[in-house]
């Protein structure tokens, strides 16, 4: 290896999705001297693919009460909601009983206060680093709706009293109301629930790229490369890479879905599943316009007005992070939304991603129980677009050894390391 591409940084962050471009944009705002490293460009990966939601609403993690009332009907796994792999459910059985005991009343609660002091943090962020970014073109502050074929109304009822409780606004709409929001759509849903302090953006992808370059900006280095192994070095780390090494008093790992693989060596065994998920974009109509997410309750999707078009965004998939990609779920939600709202032909081909779940559907932050100077930052389930920026900032925080600005105990990455 040659001496020539060894370069010296205070802090190497690993993964240039929306926790790892958020981590290094933190850090360089401390003062400390950076490298961002993936071997894609930043914002291609998971944080590409979302439904640009930056959502003050989604403090209920998916392993709720309510989940104990849905299981019956995903076990024929046939459901767009959950699809799941009955081989990869018996190799992670640990994970799945983990998973389903943090779906209780007792578990929800302190879940919900870390996600929603998380969230606080992170869309106060998201508002100001997006004006910087000269990105603020991108971003819509006309909430999200979630909507319901049925007569649903204790169902929404139940859900704006969680949301009040955290001091969270929503708005209850009946049929008539729901048209008046979203004119163009066709009146299928007869309840809904507007969460009005929530924002979302018209590409996601480019949002974290705006971010990269803003980072740039500031002086942080961003690197492109294959990152084949992280090992302690005298007070630092080395960070192995394809074409060459980095040493760094720290090394920050946000590698969303591919963490685990990076910290086995080093004795780590992450508890991580994954929320696979797709999403495919058709061109819209412009006579008939969304004007803001609408995600369907029992059709189990989500679509939402984007730079190239109405995306549709399929439920969750849980089987190995690599296994080849089935449409299975989108094939089954494409013909709900058409009944919704207008769009045409396909643009490009299907997406899939790979979202990173801990049982408790809280992400890592905070430093290795057993290494000086190693950091995780992942985990962040399907609201890691939303949680990015405060993930991030937490961690350029404890590393300069000041207080994140919430608490950030719950995340602890001792809790399974």
């Amino acid at each position: 290896m040659s001496d020539s591409v060894k370069s010296a940084v205070d802090v190497v962050v690993l993964g240039a999705g929306i926790v790892g471009v958020s981590t290094a944009y933190a850090a360089r705002q401390q003062g400390l001297s950076v490298m961002l490293v993936d071997r894609r460009e930043p914002g291609s990966e998971t944080s590409y693919g979302n439904a640009g939601i930056l959502s003050s609403g989604s403090i209920s993690p998916l392993n709720n009460p309510s989940l104990w009332n849905a299981l019956p009907k995903y076990l024929g796994n046939s459901h767009a909601a959950l699809r799941w792999n009955p081989a990869w459910a018996i190799r992670n059985i640990d994970w799945v009983a983990r998973f389903l005991a943090n779906a209780t009343a007792s578990r929800l609660r302190p879940r919900a206060t870390a996600l929603h002091g998380l969230i606080g943090a992170s869309l106060k962020l998201h508002r100001e680093w997006i004006v910087k970014a000269d990105a603020a073109q991108r971003i819509r502050e006309t909430g999200w709706l979630k909507a319901w074929r049925s007569d649903a109304v204790a169902a929404a009822k139940a859900e704006q009293a969680l949301l009040t409780e955290y001091g969270i606004e929503s708005q209850l709409l009946d049929r008539q109301a729901i048209s008046a929001l979203e004119p163009n759509i066709l009146p299928v849903y007869k309840v809904g629930l507007l969460h009005t302090q929530t924002a979302s953006v018209d590409s996601p992808g480019a949002v974290v790229k705006a971010y990269a370059r803003m980072l740039a900006g500031s002086g942080g280095e961003i690197r492109q490369s294959d990152i084949t192994a992280i090992e302690p070095e005298g007070e630092g780390w080395r960070v192995v890479l394809a074409d060459g090494a980095i040493e760094a008093r720290h090394v920050v790992v946000a590698l969303g879905p591919w963490s685990p693989d990076l910290l086995r060596p080093l004795g780590y065994r992450v508890p991580m599943a994954f929320e696979r998920g797709y999403h495919r974009e058709f061109k819209p109509n412009p006579a008939r316009s969304l004007q803001r997410p609408i995600h369907d309750a029992e059709g189990s999707f989500l679509m939402t007005p984007m730079e190239q078009g109405i995306r549709v965004t399929s439920g969750v998939e849980l089987t190995d992070r690599d296994a080849p990609s089935s449409f299975a779920q989108l094939d089954q939600v494409i013909p709900l939304a058409r009944g919704v709202v207008e769009f045409g032909e396909a643009v490009g081909e299907p997406w899939r991603g790979a979202r990173p779940t801990l049982p408790d559907s809280l992400p890592m932050i905070g430093p290795a129980p057993r290494h000086g100077g190693l950091w995780l930052a992942f985990g962040n389930q399907h609201i890691g677009f939303t949680t990015g920026p405060a993930t991030g900032a937490a961690i350029a925080a404890m590393i300069s050894g000041a207080a994140p600005s919430f608490d950030v105990s719950p995340f602890s990455p001792g809790r399974y390391l």
